[in-house]
């Protein structure tokens, strides 16, 4: 199992005494053909870097002036039906190619008003109405998400309908969209080992054109961990398609396009090489979710299914900020042997639910309704089974030794 980056592309500014690497954006809106080169590849990160940092809220994601929908899922009960495109000549050239999907495409930029994070990826779009694919780590920890539909030029307002954490895919809906241009669908069980591949996206983040970078498949049904580019909010995928396709940050949430100009992918991580950038170009991957994949977690969020894996609405917000189990030790004077296992609370929003039940920096939160929490990652996978409104039990631990228990009512928060 290999461990790669997430290729969301973040300009930020990092929370004081946090150290991090960036990605310098490219405003160029020509299309350009990309280098498989490690040497950009290792820049590649995924959307925590951006909001899931030692100063992140609610495990791991600070909040703000939502953008979520305000019920349980804007598209919440409508079951929207995927229509396969028929294969172009094949195979066909570039041109046809990018001439065919582009217009179904949106650039996505996202922020988080408390923190001043800020992202840009891409997006497929799935109905006339704004219906739009993208990766969960695109949305994640967003409190304003925006996008610029490719075929009308037009930018709109998004909120999250829903999300899989676990499969990295979620919905958006762009408010006010009609008419859009669908992208071309594919089927991806019809994927072979060699076959040529395009990967489109917002690459650099510099909006406009998507930029393109050819290759082939390498690899079917591979399992990989994908992080931050600290290492940190690690994650299993599996089943992906493997390529040599040189997929950048910003390509986030786009699609993997075979030569018959149909998405069969839909990018979510790239190799990173060895923390440091390298001069060979001998080992640049790029691994996408296959699209029928993606599809199905898309159509149940939109009829409105949540399960254990996908949440529909807007997400339950603590308000807590904690701190990544890599960090512990790092500035409080004690040490992860002297705590007992949970989630590190680095301090509570003043107003939120967390600070309301008097949790402070140095707690550690041990269970939520009765289920242990055993790391910042944990906290968020409890929480994010609930809503707005929902109370939840939370047990914590203070530095003396002492346990405390208290029930609150969550806050509504960014997707987590």
């Amino acid at each position: 199992m290999q461990e790669l980056r997430r290729i969301m592309n973040e300009p930020y500014l990092p929370p004081t005494g946090v150290d991090t690497d960036r990605d310098h954006r490219g405003r160029s809106a020509q299309r350009r053909r990309r280098r498989t080169s490690l040497a950009i590849v290792v820049a590649v990160a995924l959307m925590l870097a951006a909001f899931a940092t030692v100063a992140a809220i609610q495990s791991a994601r600070h909040g703000g002036a939502l953008t979520s929908a305000s019920s349980h899922g804007a598209g919440a009960g409508h079951f929207f039906t995927v229509t396969r495109a028929s294969a172009l000549a094949s195979p066909a050239s570039t041109s046809a190619i990018t001439a065919r999907v582009d217009p179904g495409l949106v650039n996505i930029a996202v922020a988080n008003g408390s923190t001043g994070a800020a992202g840009e990826a891409t997006g497929i779009v799935l109905t006339p109405s704004g219906v739009v694919l993208t990766n969960n780590h695109v949305v994640q920890g967003a409190t304003q998400i925006s996008a610029t539909d490719i075929g009308n030029g037009r930018t709109y307002v998004a909120s999250v309908v829903g999300y899989d954490r676990s499969g990295d895919v979620a919905v958006i809906q762009l408010h006010g969209a009609s008419g859009l241009q669908t992208a071309p669908l594919g089927d991806s069980a019809t994927v072979a080992l060699a076959a040529k591949v395009v990967a489109l996206g917002n690459a650099g983040g510099g909006g406009g054109t998507p930029r393109i970078a050819q290759g082939a498949v390498t690899g079917l049904g591979q399992t990989i961990t994908a992080s931050d580019i600290g290492g940190g909010n690690a994650e299993r995928l599996g089943g992906l398609i493997q390529t040599d396709a040189a997929v950048l940050p910003g390509d986030s949430g786009g699609p993997l396009v075979n030569d018959g100009g149909q998405v069969v992918g839909m990018d979510a991580a790239a190799s990173s090489g060895n923390a440091q950038f390298v001069s060979q170009p001998s080992a640049a991957q790029g691994f996408a979710i296959p699209i029928d994949a993606a599809l199905a977690i898309a159509q149940q969020i939109e009829a409105g299914t949540s399960s254990a894996t996908v949440h529909v609405g807007p997400t339950g917000f603590l308000g807590v900020e904690v701190v990544p189990s890599s960090q512990f030790g790092g500035g409080d004077g004690t040490t992860a042997g002297s705590r007992p296992q949970g989630a590190l609370v680095g301090g509570a929003l003043a107003g939120y639910p967390a600070a309301k039940l008097g949790l402070a920096q140095g707690d550690v939160i041990t269970a939520v309704n009765g289920q242990a929490v055993a790391s910042a990652t944990a906290l968020t996978d409890l929480l994010s089974a609930h809503h707005p409104g929902d109370s939840v039990q939370v047990q914590w631990t203070d530095p003396s030794g002492q346990a405390h228990t208290g029930t609150v009512k969550l806050a509504g928060g960014p997707a987590a």
